[in-house]
This record gives C-alpha cells, structure tokens and sequence, in this order.
C-alpha cells in the first residue's frame, strides 16, 4: 500500500507512439500518442494523457474509461445515440465493452483515467466491506448525483 497520500501530475509531458488498431480507422490517417501520468498501487487504474491528429475510427473500450478533454474537438457517435460534438472541458465516461466512433476534427487532447471492472465474485466481497466499513464509521457522503441535483441547469 502506498504511504504517499496523493501523486500528481502535468499534462504537458512527452508523449510516446500509440497506433489505433489499423482496422478500427474508417477515415484519414490518425496519429495517437500517450504517455502515462500514474498508476494504482494495486495496478486496476491508471491515468494517462493522449493526443491524436484528425481521423475518424471505431474505439472498442476494454475496460472503463473516464475522459476529459483538454484541447480540441471530437464527435462522438454510436448505434444508439445521436453524434456529439465535445470540446475542452467536457467529460465523456465510457463503460467496458462500449463501442464508439471517433471524428476528430484536427486534433485533441485528453486525459482518461482507467479503472479495470472487477471480477463479480470480488465486487460482492467489495460491498460487503464496504457496508461494514459504513456500520463501523458513518460519515456523510457526497456523490456526484446529489451534488448536481443541488445545481440545477
């Protein structure tokens, strides 16, 4: 366990290659790159920061993703939904197996957090501790859904 009580980082670091699966590009010639910001002591999320040149290809996420994109626009689609234009400053949280095209207009940039789902076996001893832990130490709690119903928009 990690005796450090928080890790922090820029965004403004050197980013390596990161190639889309040549398969997955349906249009333009997109250039990805990344480099890790942070890792989880028990390695089941990780931070990182991403950038692509203008292209559009089908992303298959393989585990959860959360995103907030710092520059740049991209629209978003899927079989379900409507395309969406997204820009600096809006967040986009993809469940694992979401299948999503990606238009980047000329370029983005994004940090996407990472969590890897956990097994259903270890998610029902989680909760289970979880309450525990809640019956031994009540304390208030903020949740983002409770939060944004206090503002309305």
């Amino acid at each position: 366990m990690s005796t450090v009580p928080f890790r922090w980082s820029k965004v403004d670091v050197e980013l390596r290659p990161s190639p889309i699966v040549p398969d997955w590009i349906v249009a333009g010639a997109p250039v990805a790159q990344v480099a890790e910001l942070m890792r989880s002591d028990d390695e089941t999320s990780f931070t990182v920061v991403w950038d692509c040149t203008a292209g559009t290809f089908d992303w298959t996420y393989n585990v959860d993703e959360t995103i907030h994109i710092v520059e740049g626009t991209i629209v978003l689609s899927d079989a379900g939904n409507p395309p969406r234009r997204l820009g600096p400053g809006d967040v986009v949280f993809f469940p694992k197996g979401s299948k999503v095209r990606w238009e980047v207009e000329s370029y983005v940039k994004k940090v996407a957090f990472f969590r890897k789902v956990v097994p259903n076996p270890m998610t029902g001893v989680y909760k289970m501790l979880r309450r525990i832990k809640r019956w031994l130490k009540p304390q208030q709690s903020y949740r983002a859904s409770s939060v944004s119903s206090m503002n309305p928009v």
